[in-house]
């Protein structure tokens, strides 16, 4: 197995980008999920309730600051983060640093409503929920709940096979091969057997070893496409049919990074 995919995301619920390399620290992918965007109580806004949200390009700049692009909005550099802290509703997170009035207005006008940025200054502040496999001294980003996600390209594509299966079923027109961005990876692994993921516990990335935290539920934001934003009822629909257990839908593991490195596109992958 390899590495064929790294994804980064500067914006929590923004768009991700791929990255041939990325630095692994213990709360994540450097650069990944140190901003995200609140309502004025501070409460995550989330890809889930506000679609709109995919459609935002956030880079880093050189400063320490982000450039915001969206389909429709005018372009904004928003500048490093280096004012008053504000309550949030983050499990393992009580406050964070609010950005710019601009960034602030910007994000409210994408949305509809009343909306804040916000960045995690120390991601070292935040620890994992232990409901979700979170041990004593692990801490995570913005991310949800592990530091990485992983997915398999070989579960990926007999996924693309069940849904074609359930098209034709239900009458419906057949559809192509279904974009991985929408599991929201950080990392994609080519080769292996399909779904033996399920059974891992440690997992190595080039030099890099991770503890495997638990399998990932899945939720509505699967069923966004990335591209448009418009809301279907895949893959969750075939997922219910495949992959649900406990009440929940499963696609992908997360990852906790035992040691800081760095990974590379190609790197080998072992798992046991």
């Amino acid at each position: 197995m390899r590495i064929d995919q790294i994804l980064i995301y500067p914006l929590k619920s923004g768009s991700g980008h791929p990255v041939a390399e990325a630095v692994v620290h213990p709360w994540g992918l450097d650069g990944d999920r140190r901003w995200a965007v609140v309502d004025e109580h501070g409460d995550n806004l989330w890809l889930g309730e506000f679609p709109r949200l995919a459609s935002v390009t956030a880079r880093p700049t050189s400063e320490g600051g982000l450039r915001l692009t969206a389909r429709g909005m005018e372009d904004v550099t928003v500048p490093p983060a280096t004012g008053a802290t504000t309550p949030v509703g983050f499990t393992g997170l009580d406050r964070a640093v609010l950005a710019d009035d601009a960034a602030h207005a910007w994000f409210t006008e994408l949305l509809g409503r009343p909306a804040r940025l916000v960045w995690l200054d120390d991601p070292g502040r935040r620890s994992i929920d232990p409901a979700h496999g979170g041990l004593p001294g692990e801490v995570v980003s913005f991310a949800w709940d592990a530091p990485l996600l992983l997915v398999s390209e070989s579960s990926a594509r007999v996924l693309d096979g069940w849904l074609a299966e359930e098209a034709a079923t239900c009458g419906e027109d057949a559809p192509g091969p279904l974009s991985r961005l929408r599991f929201r990876p950080s990392v994609i692994v080519e080769g292996g057997e399909a779904f033996a993921e399920d059974g891992w516990r440690e997992v190595r990335i080039g030099s890099v070893p991770f503890r495997v935290s638990e399998l990932c539920d899945r939720c509505a934001v699967t069923t966004i496409d990335p591209e448009t934003q418009v809301k279907g009822k895949e893959p969750l629909r075939t997922l219910a049919r495949h992959r649900k257990w406990d009440g929940k839908t499963w696609f992908g593991i997360r990852l906790v990074p035992r040691e800081p490195g760095r990974i590379r596109v190609g790197d080998p992958v072992s798992a046991r």
